[in-house]
């Protein structure tokens, strides 16, 4: 059972490996939503994320003679760091399965715990079935990332903190893979004051829980497709679904296009670094159909590789109109790209990349292609630009973006 007694324990017994994660104030998000916004950064946490709690209060609970089998689970990225970190302070051997799709920083850090990684499956789900092989073959005590008790009861050590440093939180969002963190955050907060709204949040490509709680029955998805991978989850876990059915208030689900786009908010307004995972309460604020609360946005990790960020960042800039591409037509002749660059710069418009395609028409004398890419301050400005276009006797056409 979840109860207050054991969330206490759990939350004195995860100091001894969690770095403090105080509440920031988010003025941007609270002028975007009209509420109070505060953000709990466990992306701050020393192995990237929240997991090592529920990890490292489990591997308590354990007898010395299952620690002494070693430890084996299946994870996406995180929950792997936080056994592997586990494992290492007290001083058992850690085996953990990841699927193939990982990022590679997740991988490296997991090993640098002293972990030893094996790659298998497309996604969680597939690993967790390796997981569980290779447990039966070797005698290895496994450990849930989500569908565990103690898990849980120590991933609601967040809650714990939450409510002692903001009493008087009306609502936490909660990101929801396979349901651990939603499980023990709800069931806690509910414990404490059973007024605070606590709503999970899910990729919409990965709606597991959802669908779980439409259903009123663990339910598979036949498949996951969602930029956030360490909530891409078929399945939710069958042990704790029951608490979620009874403390979780309600689920919002995102797109990860809102995702990409949180992710540029959250670099330039909060100079953080946050995954995909950890950005569905962020992206879910503007669904929260509530004004004057105060809102808690957990943001879960921030394991996250360079090139996947750098792929975020320039999606997030076109999103936002702050980078796109027009097609104009210009005479095949000297002058003429000088000319339509001058009509950019009278707009203040700033070039990044030009093709030049002379094969667009068999006359060449009578048109180019010319594809500009361009750099805006947003919409209003990138209008601006096409408007000024038009004015000179150009035809501009929006195109797909491609950097």
């Amino acid at each position: 059972m979840l109860t207050l007694d054991k969330f206490e324990e759990a939350s004195e017994r995860v100091k001894e490996v969690t770095q403090p994660t105080e509440l920031i104030y988010s003025e941007y998000l609270s002028n975007q939503t009209g509420n109070k916004v505060y953000l709990k950064p466990e992306n701050m946490q020393f192995t990237g994320a929240y997991k090592v709690r529920g990890a490292y209060y489990k591997m308590s609970t354990l007898t010395s003679e299952e620690r002494a089998k070693g430890i084996i689970t299946a994870s996406a990225g995180n929950h792997a760091q936080g056994v592997a970190y586990a494992a290492k302070r007290y001083g058992c051997k850690a085996v953990i399965v990841m699927p193939t799709t990982t990022p590679l920083i997740k991988v490296n850090r997991t090993k640098s715990y002293g972990a030893e990684v094996v790659l298998y499956g497309n996604v969680y789900d597939e690993a967790c079935a390796k997981a569980y092989e290779l447990a039966d073959q070797n005698g290895y005590t496994f450990i849930h990332p989500f569908d565990d008790l103690a898990v849980a009861t120590g991933q609601g050590s967040i809650a714990m903190e939450i409510v002692k440093e903001l009493p008087l939180v009306d609502f936490i969002l909660v990101p929801i893979g396979g349901g651990g963190l939603a499980t023990g955050v709800s069931t806690l907060a509910k414990l404490l004051n059973p007024k605070i709204q606590v709503i999970g949040v899910e990729p919409a490509g990965a709606n597991c829980m959802q669908a779980s709680l439409k259903a009123k029955k663990v339910t598979t998805l036949p498949s996951v497709n969602t930029i956030a991978d360490g909530t891409a989850v078929k399945t939710p876990g069958e042990k704790i679904f029951p608490y979620i059915q009874k403390n979780l208030d309600a689920i919002i689900t995102v797109e990860d296009a809102d995702l990409v786009v949180a992710f540029l908010d959250m670099v330039e307004n909060h100079k953080m670094i946050v995954e995909n995972s950890g950005l569905l309460t962020v992206a879910a604020l503007k669904q929260l159909n509530v004004k004057n609360k105060k809102v808690v946005a957990i943001l879960s990790g921030g394991n996250m590789d360079v090139i996947t960020m750098s792929s975020v960042v320039q999606q997030g800039l076109i999103f936002r109109d702050r980078i796109f591409t027009v097609s104009v037509l210009l005479p095949d002749k000297p002058g003429e790209l000088c000319r339509v660059s001058g009509v950019i710069a009278q707009a203040n418009g700033n070039v990044i990349k030009l093709e030049h395609n002379q094969f667009v028409s068999t006359n060449r004398n009578a048109a180019v292609e010319l594809r500009i890419t361009l750099e805006a301050f947003g919409t209003e400005h990138k209008q601006e630009i096409i408007s000024t276009l038009e004015e000179n006797g150009y035809q501009p056409k929006l195109v797909r973006t491609n950097i």
